[in-house]
């Protein structure tokens, strides 16, 4: 991402007593990138379609007086936000749109990093449980193979209005951090807690778990999350599971991912990698799998990336409309 355009902004607060003014500069920030891809199945060719990054982020930071560090971020999203009605007329899910993730963050070296998302938080799970493959089965979620669409991998994802807090560093390479959703109108508040050690070099090593609250017992539970990697020159390697355990007895709901990749850095400026992911839901008989193959190949400020996946049983079933093969190519600009 590069720096397209520097906004001044000035607030003026005032009040019986005194007058103070307050200055700050917010960073607009952008990518030039286009984007084709495609599918394939029984009884499907999607043919390729074109897209282009439509987002951009506003930010800023500052330091105050009694020396805390307070920055802000706010994502602009076109298409974010939306939702479509009975006569199948796209409108704004609301006033937000089109905005997305948002969140203030304040820190200082004593008390550690305090993180508050209006929209789109993370808790300590969700934050980590990008599979080590890169979930692939996003590729394929919701996409329809001749009829049969894939699912979404389940998450603890507070979403809105959320807390995550990273505790001041207390041993070389361990960072402890918690999450907390407050209590809505019907769910219970829910919170978290995170472990990530890096103090090896070349390895990654993360541990969270984080409550589940809907109010309703059988969509209610918590998420774990093990995650681990380790570099050894131009090769990497990774590791990680997803488990969410919900409140049925019979487990229906219940839900494991597990993934391991391997990448191999060739050059400067090509990479290799490639993943596997396998979805396992509790009151399925067959799980969902998924490879990817993926490369990219960066020169004079444009990288070039290329992936071909493979999903297998998406919908956890056996019908071969539940096979498909995905095949990307992507180009960003660095300016």
């Amino acid at each position: 991402m590069n720096n397209i355009k520097k906004i001044g902004m000035t607030a003026l607060a005032a009040s019986l007593v005194s007058t103070s003014v307050f200055a700050g500069e917010m960073t607009v920030a952008g990518s030039a990138s286009l984007t084709t891809d495609g599918y394939s199945a029984v009884s499907r060719n999607a043919g390729t379609g074109f897209s282009m990054g439509n987002q951009l982020t506003f930010s800023g930071s500052g330091e105050l007086d009694n020396g805390m560090n307070v920055s802000l971020s706010f994502v602009l999203d076109q298409g974010d936000d939306k939702k479509t009605t009975a006569n199948s007329a796209t409108v704004p899910a609301s006033a937000t749109s089109p905005f997305d993730s948002h969140s203030i963050t304040i820190s200082s070296d004593a008390m550690g990093t305090l993180v508050f998302a209006g929209e789109g938080g993370s808790s300590t799970a969700s934050s980590i449980d990008t599979t080590s493959a890169g979930d692939i089965w996003d590729n394929f979620d919701g996409v329809s193979g001749g009829g049969t669409a894939g699912v979404a991998v389940s998450d603890s994802a507070p979403g809105d209005n959320a807390f995550f807090y990273t505790l001041p560093e207390m041993l070389d390479g361990l960072a402890v951090n918690a999450s907390y959703k407050p209590q809505g109108s019907t769910a219970a508040s829910a919170t978290g807690y995170g472990l990530a050690y890096t103090g090896y070099e070349g390895l990654a090593v993360h541990y969270a778990v984080t409550d589940i609250d809907t109010a309703a017992t059988n969509t209610s539970g918590d998420q774990t999350v093990a995650k681990a990697s380790y570099a050894y020159g131009s090769v990497t390697v990774g590791y990680s599971n997803s488990f969410v355990d919900l409140g049925n007895t019979d487990m229906t709901g219940d839900q494991e991912t597990t993934s391991m990749s391997i990448s191999y850095t060739v050059s400067d400026a090509i990479s290799i990698t490639y993943g596997e992911e396998s979805v396992n839901l509790k009151s399925a008989a067959t799980d969902a799998e998924y490879s990817m193959l993926s490369g990219s190949y960066t020169a004079g400020g444009m990288t070039v990336t290329a992936k071909m996946a493979d999903g297998e049983n998406t919908a956890f079933g056996t019908d071969a409309n539940e096979d498909l093969e995905y095949w990307s190519l992507g180009l960003s600009f660095a300016f």
